[in-house]
């Protein structure tokens, strides 16, 4: 008896140290991967020039006069940091629990969206990423690890794209893989591509051209189907401030089936803090 329990209780070791370094594993991709990101931080950017806009739809200027002051580097990776609440349920049943996390943002070569939440035996953490998705109940327990597959890589450029719009509006000027249109007065549509993918988003903008709700139809499993399908996402962008030349959203609330009665925001955040680091050396 005695050794059947100390075979159970090296084989609990063995278990727990397993988990432990993988978790330690999925930090350290982190880590690599927000640093690769913000190597991709132009050293020398150019500096905004309204004439650089002057063609385009009065709707897509409107909006970059408002977003990026006359003169500001044009850095186009953000190191975001927020709090708020992620909805682990439905629109029923929200089950929302408090959350912290940083960002890595580089549209549109990728991002990495690390946060913890909850507390106690509801302690989930982990990670978003254009190549994972990677989540942990208690730092010990995985609860999901996606990643490396069509629908994944779809589905996460659809959501750095989106964020770039607001968060990062130099990564979004006109440019190569970059086209902007009218959609109507007050509505611009931008489409990014990167490779074989390609994502639209309609940014509804104010009078004075501050962007106030963004919408695209994103590749997504988040149905009672769990099937993939381009399904309606978006979200509502307020509490603006000026942060380095940009003028950008601290408050936002998104989530899925934006724009129809079952429009569920799982997503409610208000940034804390964004800094546009330096490339290394």
């Amino acid at each position: 008896m005695r050794m059947t329990i100390l075979a159970i209780l090296g084989l609990v070791l063995v278990a727990l140290t397993g988990l432990a370094l993988w978790r330690w594993l999925d930090h350290r991709a982190d880590r690599a991967e927000m640093a690769r990101l913000i190597a991709l931080q132009p050293a020398d950017p150019p500096r905004f020039d309204a004439a650089m806009v002057a063609d385009l739809p009065e709707p897509v200027r409107r909006f970059f006069t408002n977003a990026i002051a006359e003169g500001t580097p044009l850095h186009t990776v953000a190191r975001i940091e927020m709090q708020g609440s992620f909805g682990m349920g439905d629109k029923a049943d929200p089950g929302y629990l408090p959350m912290r996390a940083t960002q890595v943002l580089a549209a549109p070569h990728g991002f990495v969206w690390a946060m913890r939440a909850g507390s106690g035996a509801m302690r989930m953490s982990g990670s978003d990423s254009g190549l994972w998705t990677r989540f942990w109940v208690a730092g010990l327990l995985p609860v999901a690890h996606l990643g490396g597959d069509p629908d994944h890589t779809r589905s996460a450029f659809g959501r750095y794209v989106a964020e770039a719009v607001f968060w990062t509006p130099a990564a979004v000027l006109p440019g190569p893989g970059v086209t902007w249109e009218a959609v109507s007065a007050n509505v611009a549509r931008m489409t990014m591509r990167q490779g074989a993918l390609e994502q639209v988003v309609d940014l509804t903008v104010a009078p004075d051209g501050q962007p106030v709700q963004v919408a695209f139809s994103r590749w997504s499993n988040a149905n009672p189907d769990k099937v993939h399908r381009l399904q309606p996402f978006g979200g509502f962008l307020s509490a603006f401030r000026d942060i380095g030349g940009f003028r950008l959203p601290t408050h936002v609330e998104a989530g899925n089936q934006f724009g129809t009665d079952d429009y569920f925001p799982f997503f409610v955040v208000d940034v804390t803090d964004i800094a546009f680091p330096a490339p290394p050396g």
